[in-house]
């Protein structure tokens, strides 16, 4: 097959081999990037997954993982890996709503509880395997979800019970579903490209945001924030998106290794991201940052007041499909309440 002219570059860049897997029988060498620096939970669970792997299969799979957008951005991944071009590629959701609009459900406030047991209970009780089938159909098979830690607000202004956000402008990544949410407390919501993100919060354009704890102390937003709230009202969820050809090429006991190491190392991937949380908080504090934690009143209310605007705005752009979703979602959370 021959490839658009974007991706060319790509393949000089990555050095990919056109070999079939069958030349190579009892070895196989997958490449998966992802666009975190070396020292995210992402890429430092990921080098785990890959000697694991490596000891499951007897060193016959080898998993080169390549960090901080070094085979291209999270888009151009995603295409390369639907072309081919990439094996795989373990990518933040919140990027993937244009290539497959059910994504967006992620972005529904308060989806999960806050505590990362029952969470992960939701997402083992049938709703993660429902919302990775919605990538299988978008030419990506979806080989794992995990958790990579969860939105916090920052702000100009004291925020913690929905009354306080009223009349606040904030920066969100380009969602409808973030929109309609934040408006639902009376905030105008402006998606803003992320790398310029610190000067629209220093000039005041706009009064705040929301990212996790690591994220808000790495990009340094807490220099031109004067307050956060531990809010915990946001999902970070990422995927692991192989190519379906060379997914369904490998061994059926590489394939399950693979998934069995995704899978467990997730235990391991919320308590590292946590204590990046708990160090990046620390640090917010000891900078002078007022750090506000609401009350179990006032954060019902917010999810009272963010949740249906949110999943209302979701069903409304998702059609049957993602109606079928939320079900699933639904039955997964009762499950693991009840």
């Amino acid at each position: 097959m021959t490839l658009p002219i974007p991706f060319r570059p790509l393949l000089a860049a990555i050095g990919l081999a056109a070999l079939p897997l069958a030349a190579a029988a009892q070895e196989v060498s997958l490449r998966i990037g992802h666009v975190e620096a070396p020292a995210s939970t992402t890429h430092v669970l990921l080098e785990t997954v890959a000697e694991r792997v490596a000891a499951a299969t007897g060193g016959a799979v080898e998993i080169q993982v390549f960090p901080q957008s070094q085979l291209g951005g999270q888009r151009e991944m995603t295409e390369a890996v639907q072309f081919g071009a990439l094996d795989a590629t373990a990518g933040p959701v919140a990027f993937m709503g244009g290539f497959n609009p059910l994504a967006s459900i992620m972005d529904i406030p308060f989806l999960y509880p806050s505590d990362p047991e029952t969470a992960q209970a939701i997402r083992d009780g049938g709703f993660g395997d429902a919302f990775c089938d919605s990538f299988n159909s978008r030419g990506v098979t979806c080989v794992a979800l995990y958790p990579n830690g969860t939105k916090q607000f920052t702000s100009s202004r004291p925020i913690a019970a929905a009354a306080d956000f009223a009349g606040q402008t904030f920066r969100v990544m380009d969602s409808a579903v973030l929109v309609d949410s934040l408006k639902a407390i009376d905030v105008t919501a402006v998606p803003i490209p992320f790398g310029e993100l610190y000067t629209a919060l220093q000039t005041g354009v706009v009064d705040g945001e929301e990212n996790p704890l690591d994220t808000i102390f790495n990009m340094k937003f807490y220099e031109v924030q004067d307050y956060l709230t531990l809010s915990n009202h946001g999902a970070i969820e990422n995927v692991v998106l192989f190519n379906p050809a060379i997914w369904e090429g490998l061994k059926p006991e590489w394939r399950k290794a693979i998934s069995d190491a995704l899978h467990d190392v997730i235990p391991e991937m919320i308590a590292h991201k946590a204590a990046a949380g708990e160090r990046a908080l620390a640090a917010i504090r000891e900078a002078g940052v007022t750090v506000t934690e609401p009350s179990p009143e006032e954060v019902a209310a917010l999810r009272e007041t963010m949740f249906p605007a949110a999943r209302d705005a979701f069903l409304a752009r998702s059609g049957d499909e993602g109606a079928a979703l939320f079900e699933a979602y639904q039955a997964a959370r009762d499950a693991a309440l009840n």
